[in-house]
């Protein structure tokens, strides 16, 4: 779940992104990088490497584009692209043809090397800019399409269990591609890939497994959590927040038996709290969608409605992290609206308690993707850039030398 990118041109008749070059590019005093990436839309977006981001083509852009050029302090001084090493590969995981590519930085390596476990979104981790920016932090970077996205074949999916295995074919993968390049190997995951990385290494050999903005808890405690989040932005406490927890469990029980039972439940927890003035207001990760759907529909197309990603509902990564042996980095975005972190963070300490190798830090005031944001009286929020200090404490952790102070960054 990332995001956001850049900025407009002048002197010339096409649109300020017009002729926009992507890639990883550098100031000409060579202190400050910056990527620029392509949507869909074909607007450009720029991100630095600490964090900062937007869209090419405002006012307040710092770039502006012209025959292929990425034109700086308005439009006076070109930045040069940076000469990364792109290789583009093909491997299998059950039968099934992947596409990847290998990003490796300039300069001598060799380079730890960060196979990018994505979350949930169908696009290719190659049209964002994580890739890019890890590899303007001097590492190298395998990213892959995950199966039914991008160059990849199959179905898409949610099942942990099968994006784990394709998770360590890709490492297999990177392990050949860049052999003799790179210095230590491990997982990136973020969002949802915080729950697959550390499955996967238990299926590999990585060095070190690290996790942004993901969670410990299961997808249901996700639901439940999102929807007590949403009722204490809204003013609510306790008997409300207490009946919420009730409504969670109710529509909980519909997907854990594959919407075969539980109805009487949900129908109950409708008439209890159904006139509450939180009651509809209330969504979660599908609660309030379930919510909203009437009792015979939810019999007749639940599952495929609600159910048809074989997300393993109640999964537990506890056992999973506990049982690691290799250093663990979690970074937890304190105010996640999307993955809430206190449960995450209460199991991450009682498996460091218990001997997890991890190291474990919170960014205050950003909410999922590490991203800052200005929040008006209503509660509503309007996201900025990704919080300083998040790259750089994510790239020398994998680089082994994480110290000092990192933006806003708390050691937990």
């Amino acid at each position: 779940m990332l995001m956001n990118l850049f900025a407009a041109l002048a002197a010339v008749s096409a649109s300020p992104g017009a002729g926009c070059p992507t890639g990883l590019f550098e100031s000409p005093d060579a202190k400050q990088r910056v990527v620029i990436t392509v949507r869909p839309s074909g607007a450009y977006r720029y991100a630095f490497i600490d964090g900062r981001r937007g869209n090419v083509a405002t006012d307040e852009s710092p770039f502006r584009c012209s025959d292929d050029r990425l034109l700086g302090d308005g439009g006076k001084l070109e930045w040069k692209a940076v000469d990364l090493k792109l290789t583009d590969v093909s491997f299998e995981s059950h039968g099934t043809k992947f596409g990847g590519t290998l990003v490796e930085p300039p300069g001598p390596g060799p380079h730890p090397l960060v196979v990018f476990v994505h979350g949930s979104e169908r696009t290719s981790p190659m049209s964002g800019s994580y890739p890019f920016i890890l590899a303007g932090h001097g590492l190298s970077v395998f990213a892959y399409d995950k199966r039914g996205t991008g160059k990849s074949e199959g179905e898409y999916t949610q099942n942990f269990e099968l994006l784990a295995d394709d998770a360590a074919a890709a490492m297999a993968e990177a392990r050949r591609v860049a052999a003799g390049r790179f210095s230590r190997i491990g997982y990136f995951g973020g969002s949802q890939g915080g729950w697959v990385a550390p499955l996967a290494a238990t299926r590999s050999r990585p060095d070190f497994v690290a996790v942004g903005f993901g969670l410990m808890a299961s997808p249901f405690e996700e639901d439940r959590e999102q929807v007590l989040s949403e009722m204490r932005a809204m003013g609510y406490a306790e008997p409300d927040l207490a009946q919420a927890v009730e409504v969670t469990r109710a529509t909980s029980g519909l997907l854990e038996s594959r919407f075969t039972k539980g109805f009487e439940q949900l129908a109950e927890v409708k008439r209890r709290y159904g006139a509450k003035p939180w009651f509809a207001r209330i969504k979660g990760e599908f609660t309030g969608a379930i919510l909203k759907e009437k009792e015979a529909d939810l019999r007749r197309i639940g599952p495929a409605m609600f159910d048809n990603l074989e997300l393993i509902w109640d999964y537990d990564s506890r056992p999973v992290i506990a049982a690691l042996k290799v250093p663990q980095l979690w970074i937890l975005a304190e105010a996640d609206r999307e993955a809430p972190p206190a449960t995450t963070l209460a199991a991450l300490q009682q498996s460091r308690s218990e001997g997890a190798d991890l190291t474990i830090y919170s960014f205050p005031a950003t909410d999922h993707g590490m991203i800052e944001f200005t929040e008006a009286g209503d509660g509503t929020r309007a996201y900025t850039r990704v919080t300083e200090g998040y790259f750089r404490l994510l790239s020398d952790w994998i680089k082994g030398r994480a110290k000092g102070s990192y933006g806003r960054a708390r050691l937990r």
